[in-house]
């Protein structure tokens, strides 16, 4: 068995007296894409902040390529190989879609801009580098952040709801373009409602429920488990 990438041990977080994320373990292995699902505030987004430090656990462990990485500010994960897209949309309306690449670079700027390109190449966005991203449709934007996230080479990519308001033909070239980071090594961990994407594109799914973990597996178990159907959908 592979050395993680990720191990999230016994993690929680309490907002007041309510449990947001309660006594959560995860284990990621390199090359490979996982789910996180559950229903509406059942804690996902809430974990994936306290994994990239922009909320403080209250108790548990996070380690990353086996370094411990709870207590690190956002910039400082990100710095270490962690890269994250928002289920909100945080492009910068009035840049390109190039220069949205280019904003989280500090290096040498010719280099920043082959990799930038090869990045919109990557989700066949190349031909509207010059346009304004606020002019670009909602699942472009998307495609755009997905990318910004590339920019730094990250070994593990979190992506929050890539396919909420994505036409089919974009959410397509998003899909593919996670399959072949995949195959380069990365390892993914995304959080999505869409069902029929986790099932065709993850190995594993995690499922929370009110902030505990209720169930791990692929996606043919989770899709059987009695738990998981009665968090979805009640009795």
């Amino acid at each position: 068995m592979a050395a993680p990438v990720l191990e999230v041990d016994a993690l929680s977080k309490h907002f007041g007296g309510v449990a947001a994320v309660a006594g959560v373990s995860l284990r990621l292995e390199p090359g490979r894409i996982y789910g996180l699902i559950g229903p509406n505030g059942s804690g996902k987004t809430t974990l994936f902040n306290c994994i990239t430090g922009l909320e403080r656990r209250d108790a548990g462990r996070v380690l990353f390529n086996g370094r411990r990485i709870d207590g690190l500010k956002p910039f400082e994960v990100a710095r270490l190989g962690i890269g994250r897209t928002f289920q909100i949309i945080r492009v910068f309306p009035e840049l390109s879609a190039l220069e949205n690449l280019l904003v989280v670079t500090d290096g040498p700027l010719a280099a920043a801009r082959t990799r930038a390109l090869e990045l919109l190449r990557f989700v066949n966005l190349e031909g509207l580098k010059d346009e304004y991203a606020g002019n670009l449709s909602y699942g472009q934007q998307k495609l755009v952040e997905f990318v910004r996230v590339l920019m730094r080479d990250p070994t593990l990519v979190l992506l929050d709801e890539p396919a909420a308001g994505v036409n089919r033909t974009l959410l397509n070239d998003l899909l593919d373009a996670v399959r072949r980071l995949r195959d380069e090594g990365k390892t993914i961990l995304l959080v999505e409602h869409d069902m029929k994407v986790v099932m065709g594109l993850c190995e594993t799914v995690f499922v929370l429920d009110h902030g505990e973990k209720i169930a791990e597996g692929p996606p043919g178990l989770i899709q059987a488990d009695e738990r998981v159907i009665e968090a979805y959908f009640g009795r």
